[in-house]
């Protein structure tokens, strides 16, 4: 019944934060776009096929969660790159990592993950997927 996720909605308490992060640390890309009733400008992250679209705490868009909470979320990302060369990327943009390289198991397989935190306090892993 189900294919893959589309997109998911992140709630954060500070846009141009939120934004610096998902669009410089981690290198996507950000869209504007005009959705909604009433239509209203509304913002998305974009990689690969798929997008995290953006509602500013105490502005959600309707329909949301029940409770859309800043800092609630615990995303995994599958890196195009090495995680050595996501690692040195992030501390020269000097973002900390709190954890790894660890192995753990994705949604395909084996991956190898390192976790950080965005601005919100929401859970990141980074994954490189290991080939058996």
């Amino acid at each position: 019944m189900i294919s893959h996720l589309d997109h998911l909605v992140l709630t954060t308490e500070n846009e141009t934060a939120c934004i610096d992060f998902y669009t410089r640390v981690l290198g996507m890309a950000v869209e504007a776009f005009i959705a909604g009733n009433p239509p209203a400008e509304r913002k998305a992250f974009k990689f690969g096929n798929q997008k995290i679209n953006l509602h500013i705490k105490g502005k959600e868009f309707e329909p949301k969660a029940r409770i859309p909470s800043p800092g609630a979320l615990d995303l995994c990302f599958i890196a195009t790159l090495p995680l050595e060369r996501v690692i040195s990327t992030l501390q020269e943009k000097g973002w900390p990592i709190i954890e790894g390289p660890v192995l753990r198991t994705g949604a395909t397989g084996r991956i190898r993950s390192i976790y950080l935190r965005d601005p919100d306090g929401n859970l990141i892993e980074i994954s490189e997927q290991i080939k058996n």
